[in-house]
């Protein structure tokens, strides 16, 4: 069992958590993640590491509530526990030898791409940080991403908040003022990382992109992380969860990530009608 060391919501819909895990958090670098259960009967759930303390052994997650093990976990307080916690899995994002990067972060993608652009600013990279959201109300991590930014950058698609419109605006103004980056690493919905590529691919500006598709073991021994990546099948898991975003198939990986909402809807409207019983 796995205690909750701190617990706070970000916005309306993103919560992030302390997990005592000392282990973990020993080994785990930027761009890895883990695989928890609520509870002996609950599905595996993947998250990004989105930080640790190796002195006080944690391990920091943010995630949405989107289904019915996320609103499960969001309903457990500090001080209680979650069954499992395994990690780290999956390959560091490589940022090694890197002198200039754009860390673009879209919606809750933002909580993977921070320690990213954390990690870069640790080493001396130059990082600037573009990072966009619906609205206003759904800003995450701002004053984070400012601290470890030599440039940052915040859009919303309604205007409510920062500059109005989307994260490939400021990406390509930049490369086309003549900004000479190493590597664009794009973290968010597929769409934002398809569009952030199409952006860079023109200039020949490498881009990594982090890939989230459903994931059951976390050892490749399901498959169902499958992605095409240069005509290859690789599995994000294990292989990633970064790839070279010129070379991954972004339409195949959206259609396969539709395959289940109907039944994520229906688990998560069934876990809302047993909190509410419950209340009652």
């Amino acid at each position: 069992m796995y205690k909750i060391i701190s617990k706070k919501p970000l916005n309306p819909t993103v919560t992030q958590m302390e997990i005592y895990s000392p282990l973990v958090a020993k080994k785990a670098r930027a761009g890895q993640f883990i695989i928890l259960r609520v509870d002996e009967n609950g599905e595996r759930i993947p998250l990004t590491v989105a930080g640790t303390d190796k002195e006080k052994g944690t391990v920091k997650i943010i995630f949405q509530i989107v289904g019915a093990s996320t609103k499960k976990l969001n309903s457990k307080n500090e001080g209680e526990y979650i069954q499992d916690f395994v990690g780290p899995l999956g390959v560091p994002t490589h940022i090694e030898g890197l002198k200039k990067v754009c860390v673009v972060g879209g919606g809750v993608g933002c909580a993977i791409a921070l320690p990213v652009a954390q990690a870069l600013h640790d080493q001396g990279t130059e990082v600037h940080s573009v990072v966009g959201f619906r609205n206003k109300d759904l800003v995450i991590l701002e004053n984070e991403f400012k601290k470890c930014s030599d440039k940052f950058t915040i859009v919303t698609d309604d205007g409510s908040y920062g500059e109005k419109g989307v994260v490939t605006a400021p990406l390509k103004e930049a490369i086309e003022a003549g900004e000479n980056y190493d590597m664009v690493i794009a973290i968010g919905p597929l769409i934002m990382m398809k569009f952030v590529v199409a952006t860079t691919k023109p200039f020949n500006v490498p881009t990594t992109v982090s890939m989230n598709p459903i994931m059951v073991d976390g050892t490749g021994m399901c498959g169902g992380c499958r992605l095409t990546v240069g005509g290859e099948t690789k599995f994000a898991c294990v292989d990633g969860p970064d790839f070279d975003g010129f070379k991954v198939d972004f339409d195949e990986a959206m259609k396969r990530g539709s395959y289940y909402k109907k039944f994520e809807r229906k688990a998560y409207d069934d876990a809302c009608n047993l909190f509410k019983k419950e209340v009652e």
